[in-house]
């Protein structure tokens, strides 16, 4: 098991940052469970899942939330973008540059003091198209 260089994480939090980070797509805290389970036999459910929510404080990874549907952990905390396919619930990234215009736009629409903006494109992967 490769070990992951960070200060002030336990080996737990640790094994949970590597799944996430070796991982090729976007993560439910069940996968995270069952691939950290892998490498740490002794993990429970509750130490993933407080991990999740530790590391996602400290800024080591992103969450990502659908209303109706599990959350999603990514390793990728800078923003972007992302799409999401309706039918087998494929989500990957996309890096979208957003026009200033369109903050202010949706600021001045929804009288909210914008701190960020994310965009999820809904609809049918390559695969689900076929």
């Amino acid at each position: 098991m490769a070990q992951v260089a960070q200060k002030n994480l336990t080996k737990q939090r640790a094994v949970v940052l590597q799944v996430i980070r070796q991982a090729e797509q976007h993560l439910t805290a069940n996968e995270v469970y069952d691939r950290a389970k892998q490498l740490l036999p002794t993990i429970s459910f509750a130490t993933v899942y407080n991990s999740l929510r530790f590391l996602k404080d400290a800024g080591y990874i992103a969450e990502i939330e659908f209303a109706g549907s599990a959350s999603r952990f990514d390793k990728r905390v800078e923003r972007h973008d992302h799409a999401l396919c309706v039918k087998c619930g494929k989500l990957i990234d996309i890096d979208l540059e957003i026009p200033q215009e369109l903050v202010q736009t949706a600021a001045i629409l929804s009288n909210f003091r914008p701190d960020s903006i994310e965009i999820t494109l809904r609809g049918l992967c390559p695969d689900c198209t076929e």
